[in-house]
């Protein structure tokens, strides 16, 4: 927490940049637009330079939407139940369940285990490992318990900080492989609830991300393991004996697993069975409570459920509702449409360097909150493949791999003493172009036959 005076030049300087925004905003929005886009962007500052708690801030726009006039306090607050974030809470049970049990750890050693003992294979195997982990996980989460591992191999501090890279880039990249695995996915899967369109199934959102995620992951093993190939690592195997409540959270996992799979619709030849995900998530997390399952004890385990995450998700579907009720989606729209007689791929390709770039210095859920509502009115007045655009958007939100500050993950590796801001710009520019120019490939040649 920032000392007062720190803190109130944060909170000064938050004020400062949304009035500035506000009065930039009135010469060409009306007055209720432009408070809208003063108070969205002293919340980017506030959720970027911490001068406030992240949940503090994120309960704000309860109190700042309907003092302005711009929605009402239930239209506000309705944002903050939406469906999608108990998709998440049963997500985050099940995430806690999985590390109190300490499974992740035996996961983790069997990931490790399939690769060799060099360098190249430990960057491969510490960047894989933390992507199918952060793609069920919690990113931050994840990160934080495989860093000590990774430090641990090695001695050798150019070693150790391709490690530390390998592990944060691996849970950006692992992060967009399921619909739960990062908040922008799921504020994707909202607003297209909201809008009425069909939610892309669990099952079939891996397959259309699934040759994004490898391709951006042997892109980090290859990138980090260049200059390093005489230098050598060791790992120490860990227990393999699953205990008893491994054993019940593994059962749980597959079963899951399992449910997920039978519910997606595989157009023509299975129609789903029809079950709601979030409720299918939140009820799996709930079982963890209850016998034969029962690892979580509420009084104690509860008090790790990252509300403030959650508070977070609420204020993203409140600023994309106060985008559309005002207008101004619609006009931003109306400015951007002067685009749409670009090529497609190029339209593409401009979607995706907007956001890659603008997500590494503010955040990814404000970005995408933001950004989604404008993009779908944009793409359905100019009569252009509104999901497609949405999903390039949303998974470029997760291409934060240049700056400490644009992602968690990314704190946490500059955090273990072992990178420094030039390592990382140095590879994250790289990553970051080599990425948008997969997605675009990706989305025009391979996602037009799902969606």
């Amino acid at each position: 927490m920032p000392s007062t005076a720190v803190q109130f030049r944060k909170i000064a300087f938050s004020l400062f940049v949304g009035f500035g925004i506000y009065l930039f905003g009135l010469t060409a929005f009306s007055t209720t637009q432009s408070e809208l886009l003063g108070i969205i962007a002293m919340l980017v500052v506030l959720w970027t330079n911490e001068g406030l708690p992240l949940g503090v801030v994120s309960l704000l726009p309860i109190i700042l939407f309907p003092a302005f006039g711009i929605i009402s306090t239930k239209a506000t607050t309705i944002n903050y139940a939406h469906p999608i974030i108990y998709l998440f809470l049963g997500g985050f049970l099940i995430a806690i369940a999985v590390e109190k049990s300490k499974l992740h750890m035996h996961i983790a050693d069997k990931l490790l285990s399939l690769f060799p003992a060099t360098p190249r294979g430990m960057i491969f195997s510490l960047s894989i490992t933390t992507g199918l982990l952060s793609s069920i996980l919690s990113n931050t989460t994840t990160t934080l318990l495989l860093m000590p591992i990774a430090l641990f191999l090695t001695e050798n501090k150019k070693l150790q900080m391709r490690f530390a890279l390998a592990i944060a880039y691996g849970a950006s990249i692992g992060g967009i492989l399921t619909p739960i695995g990062t908040p922008p996915n799921l504020i994707l899967l909202g607003i297209m609830q909201e809008n009425h369109m069909e939610l892309i199934p669990f099952f079939r959102w891996i397959i259309m991300v699934a040759p994004l995620s490898l391709l951006m992951l042997i892109s980090v093993g290859l990138l980090l393991s260049i200059g390093v190939s005489e230098i050598r690592v060791k790992r120490e195997e860990a227990d393999k004996r699953l205990t008893s409540e491994q054993k019940r959270v593994m059962t749980l996992l597959l079963a899951l697993i399992g449910l997920l799979f039978v519910n997606a619709p595989i157009r023509p030849y299975w129609s789903g069975l029809g079950l709601s995900e979030s409720g299918i998530l939140l009820g799996f997390g709930l079982l963890l409570f209850v016998a034969p399952f029962k690892i979580l004890d509420w009084d104690e385990d509860s008090k790790q459920i990252p509300f403030s995450i959650i508070f977070l998700f609420g204020a993203g579907f409140s600023i994309a509702k106060a985008f559309s009720s005002s207008g101004l989606a619609d006009e931003i729209a109306t400015y951007l449409l002067s685009m749409t007689n670009m090529s497609p791929i190029l339209l593409l390709f401009s979607v995706a360097m907007l956001i890659t770039f603008t997500t590494e210095i503010t955040s990814n859920t404000a970005l995408i909150s933001i950004m989604l509502p404008v993009i779908y009115s944009v793409s359905q007045q100019a009569g252009i493949n509104t999901i497609l655009f949405m999903m390039v958007a949303t998974l470029c939100a997760s291409y934060a791999f240049m700056l400490p500050i644009a992602t968690p993950p990314n704190a946490i590796a500059m955090s273990s003493g072992v990178v420094n801001v030039k390592d990382m710009l140095r590879y994250g520019l790289i990553l970051n172009f080599l990425g948008i120019f997969f997605i675009v490939m990706i989305a025009e040649f391979f996602w037009k036959s799902f969606i």
